[in-house]
C-alpha cells in the first residue's frame, strides 16, 4: 500500500509541473514570444529603421568685382617754436587739404580722423641737460574717395594743397557693394555642393531630399593686387604728377557652405 501512495504522490507533482510549464509557456507567448534580450533587439532594429540618413557636402564659391573706390592715409605734420603756434598752422594746413579734396566730391563723412599727436623737440648737449627747441604736431586722417576714376587726382591734390607737411600712405582699392559680391559667392558656393551631393548620391543609387542643415563656414575677400603698394609713402614728388595713376584690377570673395541633405 505504502508503494501505492507512493507513485500517486509522484504523479501529482508531475502533474503540477506540467501545469505550470503550460502557464508559463502561456503567459511568455501572450507578451510577445521573445525574452527581453530579444525584445530590447527587435526595439533598436525598429530605431535604426527610423533614423533618417543624411548626406554632408561642402561647396567653395567665388564671385568678382572690379573696385569703385579708393582710400588712403592722409598726414600733416609740422614743427613751430611754440604749441600753439604749431597746433595752429597743422591745422590750417589740414584744413587747405580737406578743402581741396572737396572738389572730387570727398564729403565730411569720408574723412575720419585717425590720430593726433604732440611732442617736444629737443636739442641735445654733451655736457648739459637737453633744451625744448619746439613742437612737432602731427595730424593723421583716413579719407575715401568713392568715385575711383577721381582716386589719383584726389591724391594728388591733397600733396599739393600741404606741400611738404603732407604724407599720403596705405592707398587701397576698395569695392563699395560688398554685399552684392557676397551674394553671387554664396549661390555660387550652393550650387556647388548641391551638384557634388547630387552626384555622390545618383552614384550610391540614393536621390536628395530635403536639405536639413546649412551652415557658412567662412567667406574672405581676396586682395586686389594694387594692395601690396599701401605702405607706399607720398610727398612731394607727387605734386609735380597731374594724377596719381592708379589700375583697378580685380577683387575677389570666396564663400565655404556646408549643407546637409536628407536621402529620399
Amino acid at each position: 500500500m505504502n508503494g501505492n501512495v507512493t507513485v500517486g504522490v509522484r504523479g501529482l507533482l508531475v502533474a503540477a509541473l506540467v501545469a505550470m510549464a503550460l502557464v508559463v509557456a502561456y503567459l511568455l507567448g501572450g507578451s510577445g514570444g521573445g525574452t527581453p534580450a530579444a525584445q530590447a533587439a527587435a526595439d533598436g532594429g525598429a530605431a535604426q529603421a527610423e533614423r533618417p540618413r543624411l548626406l554632408t557636402m561642402t561647396g567653395t564659391g567665388e564671385a568678382g568685382a572690379v573696385p569703385d573706390q579708393l582710400s588712403f592715409g592722409l598726414g600733416v605734420t609740422l614743427t613751430r617754436a611754440d604749441l600753439d603756434d604749431a597746433l595752429a598752422a597743422a591745422n590750417a594746413t589740414m584744413g587747405r587739404v580737406l578743402g581741396a579734396l572737396a572738389k572730387y566730391d570727398v564729403a565730411r563723412s569720408d574723412v575720419q580722423t585717425t590720430g593726433l599727436s604732440m611732442t617736444p623737440v629737443y636739442q641735445y648737449h654733451d655736457y648739459s641737460p637737453p633744451t625744448i627747441t619746439g613742437y612737432r604736431v602731427s595730424e593723421r586722417a583716413s579719407v575715401l574717395v568713392k568715385e575711383l576714376a577721381r582716386g589719383g587726382e584726389a591724391v594728388s591734390a591733397a600733396v599739393r594743397a600741404g606741400g611738404d607737411a603732407v604724407r599720403v600712405s596705405g592707398i587701397r582699392l576698395l569695392v563699395g557693394d560688398t554685399g552684392a559680391v557676397l551674394e553671387r559667392a554664396r549661390d555660387a558656393a550652393v550650387e556647388e555642393a548641391t551638384a557634388k551631393a547630387r552626384q555622390y548620391a545618383e552614384a550610391s543609387g540614393q536621390t536628395l531630399g530635403d536639405v536639413v542643415r546649412l551652415l557658412e563656414v567662412h567667406a574672405r575677400p581676396r586682395p586686389s593686387p594694387f594692395q601690396q603698394f599701401g605702405s607706399a609713402v607720398l610727398g612731394r614728388a607727387a605734386m609735380d604728377l597731374s594724377a596719381v595713376p592708379i589700375r583697378a584690377g580685380r577683387d575677389r570673395t570666396a564663400v565655404t557652405v556646408r549643407v546637409v541633405w536628407e536621402l529620399a
